[in-house]
């Protein structure tokens, strides 16, 4: 067949990416590379407890013979299933206090999902001739957020300010907003919609309950909403280390997930908007799929209707990635220091991943991602999460993110092989 040249929509959706590089070679080492070292991906740890739970949901599903034909034979409305939306409104008032109620609610295919309605929906030209953008004030940011726009430049990224909280010689830093800058790019540039994730994807940050309320007030200020992505936050799943209380108001879009849950496979993605916004997601499902899949939305349906959903994290999902973090940590300090390579640790926070800062390396790290992958080590390389800033950043060649959510000895095992690496690399 000759070439068929693509449309701009094509081009843009098919060029090699960050976010696609990362699933494909997360991808191909699950099911082609059982050996490889898997510190790279965001999927969730099989935690015993929790798979259990999700067992025995299936179970109860396929023992009732009509619940599990019409989870699996019927469509459900573009907004996702009538009983889990009811059931999830409610637990939200009467556990928040939030105003809000079903037509503030709509499912999506994923997360990732949400978040390309969200972005075009917002973001990108408009009639009046503007090309809006959407500010994202903690740099770095999201992989998956970077190619979501349909067209170029729909992101504009702050550089955050760097703290040691502990002093530098205990090798943790700690991102914080730069309010100022914050503040004069909402002066100067088109802005659509504030976006940040809590916990932070990639470094663990988690924004204080003082930053959610002053980007709050500033994008009621503007005119535009607040986008806060709790893929990994409150009020689930809820891997979250420190305190963080959940922020909602009637100009803040807040998206949930079940896959962080370990659910990934489910693919669904909540968004809780004011009623416009939540509407127009669903139009925009009904044209995009259809209708939403509905195993995932019945598998936590009762625990939802019941609250118990809020009890997951706390319980299981908290303890287990905490003795992770904890353990990647002292094998980072103990690995890193040996092998004398100048080091960093983000402040985690929650989620289960730790941002390493390899200070003074000679190459980028995604000419280290390269070496690592040949070694059987998959990480992320930093270069990807600084999309959208105005200026170059030396620092953003120099930071990788690794999921700690492995067995004691894969992750003793990879570290050993960055640190050799780190080292070679050493200016």
């Amino acid at each position: 067949m000759p070439h068929v040249p693509f449309s701009q929509f094509g081009q843009k959706l098919t060029a090699r990416s960050g976010i696609l590089a990362l699933m494909d070679d997360l991808g191909r080492a699950l099911t082609l590379q059982p050996d490889m070292r898997m510190l790279g991906g965001g999927n969730p740890a099989a935690v015993p407890e929790v798979q259990q739970l999700w067992r025995e949901r299936m179970q109860t599903l396929l023992a009732d013979g009509k619940a599990f034909d019409r989870m699996l034979v019927n469509y459900d409305p573009p907004q996702g299933n009538p009983h889990f939306i009811r059931a999830l409104a409610s637990l939200l008032q009467r556990t928040f206090g939030w105003n809000i109620r079903e037509e503030n609610l709509a499912i999506t295919n994923g997360g990732q999902s949400a978040f390309f309605f969200l972005f075009n929906l917002l973001g990108g030209p408009t009639s009046d001739g503007r090309h809006k953008k959407i500010l994202l004030p903690l740099s770095p940011e999201y992989i998956g957020y970077a190619d979501q726009g349909l067209e170029a430049d729909l992101f504009v990224a702050c550089r955050p300010t760097i703290t040691w909280p502990e002093g530098e010689a205990r090798r943790r830093f700690k991102y914080a907003i730069d309010f100022a800058a914050v503040e004069q790019t909402l002066r100067t540039e088109p802005i659509a919609a504030i976006a940040v994730s809590r916990p932070t994807n990639p470094t663990g940050n988690v924004l204080t309950d003082d930053e959610v309320q002053k980007l709050s007030l500033l994008a009621s200020q503007s005119g535009v909403p607040l986008i806060l992505d709790n893929a990994y936050g409150a009020p689930f799943p809820n891997v979250i280390y420190t305190s963080a209380t959940p922020h909602y108001a009637p100009h803040v879009i807040l998206t949930l997930s079940l896959s962080k849950l370990g659910l990934p496979g489910t693919r669904t993605g909540i968004v809780i908007a004011a009623e416009p916004i939540a509407s127009a997601i669903s139009a925009m499902t009904a044209i995009a799929g259809l209708a939403n899949g509905t195993i995932g939305q019945q598998i936590v349906l009762p625990l939802v209707e019941s609250g118990e959903i809020l009890d997951i994290g706390p319980r299981w999902l908290r303890p287990f990635y905490a003795e992770k973090r904890q353990a990647a940590e002292t094998m980072t300090r103990e690995i890193f220091t040996a092998a004398g390579v100048d080091w960093a640790l983000h402040v985690s926070e929650g989620a289960f991943f730790h941002w390493l800062w390899l200070r003074g390396m000679s190459i980028s790290t995604i000419e280290l991602y390269e070496r690592l992958k040949a070694r059987k080590v998959l990480v992320v390389p930093g270069e990807y999460f600084f999309f959208g800033l105005p200026d170059e950043w030396p620092h953003s060649r120099e930071c990788l993110r690794l999921n700690f959510a492995q067995p004691e000895h894969v992750m003793r095992e990879a570290l050993q092989i960055i640190a050799e690496e780190a080292a070679n690399a050493t200016k």
